[in-house]
């Protein structure tokens, strides 16, 4: 959400690290699509830069042309009644999704465009995962695990969330009031949504985080999120606490695990992919 910076560190690495990983007959190519302040880092099993590019254009042109006639769009920090007539999908998305979480559209930027270009890239790949500012999408051949990155909490880099290939397409989408440059009125290390619409995920992790100034708000917080029509499970992470709701399914990442840097900033993830073997 709002301007990218320059792409990030990965933990305990100098450089963004790519690498090819095959599994089951499956290899994810990395590639990487830039529109404007849209930087997008991908994974399909064949490298779809200019169809990611034009895709990511399309859907940010989208949202500027309906910023541009509904200047409130882009600074509303709370739902708004969406005006008559057709709207592009992304931005009725937007519009959804803010609604449900009781937030402003453009909470649901990240998400809507990670979930418009995926979805259309998914027509030309067997799998896609597409990584905006930290939010990602997901449509998977082969179970995955996503790993969280929640600053300077113990946590980081040692827990991580296992994704169901059947449970997808879906959101995984993490807003932080401690790492990064999202906007955020509470203190939590990273405030996690899933859901199969990506802008909804993106929305309610917003509003996940505005929740929780306290130990104390993680749970409360977290059973909130869940409770939201279309979300699938939430997860919240505050200093050495941690509260989960839903389908969240939790591993300990091992010494050794072979991981793939798709971003570090807070809200962003590391997404760890199966080896050969399924394990």
């Amino acid at each position: 959400m709002g301007p990218m910076p320059p792409p990030p560190r990965a933990l305990g690495n100098t450089e963004r690290t790519y690498r090819r990983f095959a599994a089951d007959g499956v290899t994810r190519i990395p590639f990487q699509a830039r529109v404007g302040t849209t930087d997008l880092y991908l994974l399909a099993d064949r490298d779809l830069t200019r169809a990611a590019r034009e895709a990511a254009r399309r859907f940010r042109t989208e949202v500027e042309v309906h910023i541009a006639a509904e200047p409130a769009f882009a600074t509303a920090l709370k739902p708004l009644e969406p005006p008559t007539g057709p709207l592009p999908p992304v931005v009725a998305s937007m519009y959804a999704a803010a609604r449900s979480a009781g937030v402003g559209p453009m909470a649901a930027v990240a998400g809507a465009i990670a979930g418009a270009v995926g979805r259309e890239l998914r027509l030309h790949s067997r799998e896609v995962l597409v990584e905006n500012g930290g939010d990602l999408f997901l449509d998977l051949a082969q179970d995955a695990v996503v790993g969280i990155f929640a600053g300077g909490s113990p946590f980081t880099g040692q827990i991580a969330l296992r994704v169901r290939a059947q449970n997808s397409p879906l959101g995984i989408c993490t807003s932080s009031g401690t790492v990064g440059p999202s906007l955020s009125y509470g203190r939590a290390d990273a405030a996690t949504a899933m859901a199969p619409d990506p802008a909804l995920a993106d929305a309610v992790a917003t509003a996940l985080g505005n929740r929780i100034h306290g130990p104390e708000d993680l749970q409360a917080a977290v059973e909130w999120a869940r409770s939201v029509p279309g979300v699938r499970g939430a997860l919240a992470i505050l200093g050495d606490r941690l509260a989960a709701a839903g389908e969240v399914e939790l591993v300990e990442l091992a010494v050794g695990d072979s991981l793939l840097a798709v971003g570090s900033r807070g809200g962003s993830f590391l997404t760890q992919w199966p080896t050969a073997n399924g394990q």
